[in-house]
């Protein structure tokens, strides 16, 4: 997803915004969307409706893209955490993703979103039936990025990572964020925006944002990095 260093140029904000004083590492899933996601028992629920978060990512249809199909495949750590780890460990990921080391640490990232509730979600990204990254899909609304902008109800975020050296720096990254993107918009109805958050620093991914369609919105500052805050709005959709 990230070309060898390119210079960006980055909009004027949207607004000058700071952070809010409520912490949502403590917010509650709201009624609507309340399931307890669990490993190997009956998911339960608080309330009478069990809808997850994020709807079920594993029953997306593929996109259509220039190279391929792409899917998002939610992970199953027995099957996908040695080549989830080996990518962790390059030192171009390591660099932004902070997981190098053995095994057990890219496994404790992972179960602490296979064993939430449901509002994170970790997969695969498979084009044409390759696994060419890791992705991950939020809920935006209920992250604690949502204390730095002015999140709105089912706002969707994404994470992810190109894995292998030779699938980056020629505009992969671009076909797949739009990809994944369209998948989000196309199966999640109440969401009217995609949004990240890359490290500011690094710019070759903003400017892969940018051109998969997202616009740069602000600079944020999260705990371990200043951040671009990148939005992709379904109203612009067929703009793009």
């Amino acid at each position: 997803m990230r070309p060898r260093e390119e210079s960006v140029a980055v909009p004027p904000t949207d607004s000058d915004l700071g952070f809010r004083s409520d912490d949502t590492l403590e917010r509650q899933l709201p009624r609507e969307s309340s399931a307890v996601r669990t490993e190997g028992r009956e998911a339960a629920s608080v309330d009478t409706c069990a809808d997850p978060p994020l709807g079920d990512p594993a029953g997306w249809a593929p996109a259509d893209t220039p190279a391929g199909p792409f899917a998002l495949v939610p992970v199953r750590l027995d099957r996908d955490l040695a080549l989830i780890s080996r990518w962790m460990n390059d030192p171009e990921v390591a660099a932004f993703w902070e997981l190098a080391g053995p095994r057990d640490v890219t496994a404790a990232h992972l179960r602490a979103q296979l064993d939430g509730d449901g509002r994170s979600v970790p997969c695969l990204g498979v084009l044409a039936g390759v696994p060419m990254g890791y992705w991950e899909i939020y809920r935006a609304d209920l992250d604690p990025v949502s204390r730095c902008y002015r999140a709105r109800p089912q706002d969707t975020g994404v994470h992810l990572l190109i894995g292998d050296a030779g699938d980056r720096g020629r505009g992969l990254g671009t076909t797949l964020l739009r990809a994944t993107a369209d998948l989000v918009l196309d199966h999640r109805p109440g969401c009217d925006r995609v949004i990240a958050e890359p490290d500011l620093r690094n710019t070759p991914s903003v400017a892969a944002f940018l051109s998969a369609g997202f616009r740069y919105a602000d600079e944020i500052q999260l705990p371990d990095k200043p951040a671009a805050l990148m939005i992709r709005e379904r109203a612009h959709r067929h703009l793009l």
